[in-house]
């Protein structure tokens, strides 16, 4: 009997032999490359999120400062005509010519003697500058006011929207505010006036521009200070309290202002106020050092005026809104002067 004695094998013994060290390779990079696109991925990702709360945060940035420039901050009403230089006084209040805002202001009446107690039909209606209201001490409105009421003009101070507390309303850069300077008007009107001046300070001065393409019931006008708005002009002045680059800046302030306003730059008749030569005569007060409204510009208006009374004081060194105080006596002389021919000449066409 044959006996065959068989020797088992183990099992691994029949598989093929494997690259051990190939397994070991793909086994050690495949968790490598995993970790390496999870942090791209991380990476892509904060840097989306850190451009986007950039932007957000640039967005946000000039949305405020267009609010800014819509809602400018005014300090309160601090006196009034009585306590300040001693004159009577009426507070009034009247809708804007558009009707959509409302005005108020101070009417105070001219002085009266026992000669004379008839009520003067010749009424000076103020127009205060951007960022301030009636009072505006630095021009000074108070002292303005005493030597008008003593002239025997009746004084008209109202606050534009923008500078009311009870009747806040953007600043339009001219679009409402010119309204607002119509129903002034048109107030002074309704109180007897025959004859009726605007004086003007700074963006005042270029809404009374902007009032005159709108009305024939202003017979003269005192400039001092002549600013036009538009978003240049604005930027400019923004750029020496926050310094800003133009671009991205200034698209994104225009394109958020009507945000607050609801009215763009581009309604303001800028072109047309500076070639328009007025009928009436317009007297326009500048300095060479105005940082705030180029001289330039008020000589460029002033040569454009045919009226025979029509001139231009350009004050040497002068600063914006700070001519009266730099010259007082020279102002007072020159603009009653202009007053007093403005009247000569109002009679004389009555007359003819």
């Amino acid at each position: 009997m044959n006996t065959t004695i068989t020797t088992t094998r183990p099992l691994e013994s029949f598989a093929p032999a494997l690259p051990a060290p190939a397994i070991q390779t793909e086994l050690a990079v495949l968790p490598r490359a995993r970790t390496s696109g999870r942090h791209k991925h991380l990476l892509f990702a904060s840097i989306a999120a850190l451009l986007a709360t950039v932007l957000i945060a640039i967005i946000v940035f000039h949305g405020y400062v267009a609010w800014m420039l819509a809602y400018p901050y005014v300090a309160p009403l601090s006196s009034n005509p009585q306590h300040a230089i001693g004159t009577a006084y009426e507070d009034v209040v009247f809708p804007s010519h558009s009707g959509e805002t409302t005005v108020s202001g101070w009417y105070v009446p001219a002085a009266s003697d026992s000669e004379d107690s008839a009520a003067s039909t010749r009424t000076v209606v103020f127009s205060h500058g951007y960022g301030a209201n009636r009072e505006e001490d630095w021009v000074p409105m108070y002292d303005l006011t005493k030597l008008l009421h003593d002239l025997r003009y009746n004084v008209l101070l109202f606050d534009y929207g923008y500078a009311s507390t009870q009747y806040k309303a953007p600043a339009t850069g001219g679009r409402e505010e010119s309204q607002q300077l119509l129903a002034a008007v048109e107030y002074a009107k309704s109180r007897g006036a025959e004859d009726i001046v605007v004086w003007g300070f700074s963006m005042g001065a270029g809404t009374a521009l902007q009032t005159a393409l709108q009305t024939d019931e202003i017979d003269a006008m005192i400039l001092d200070s002549l600013f036009i708005p538009s978003s240049e002009a604005l930027f400019d002045n923004l750029n020496q309290f926050v310094p800003l680059p133009r671009f991205p800046s200034l698209p994104l302030i225009e394109t958020m202002i009507p945000l607050w306003t609801g009215s763009s730059f581009g309604s303001v008749p800028a072109d047309e106020v500076i070639a328009t030569p007025f009928d009436m005569p317009i007297y326009i007060i500048h300095g060479t050092k105005d940082v705030k409204a180029p001289f330039g510009t008020a000589e460029a208006i002033a040569a454009n005026q045919s009226n025979a009374l029509s001139r231009s004081w350009i004050v040497q060194d002068g600063q914006h809104e700070l001519l009266f105080r730099a010259h007082p006596r020279e102002y007072v002389q020159r603009t009653a002067l202009f007053l007093s021919q403005v009247d000569g000449q109002v009679q004389a066409k009555r007359e003819g």
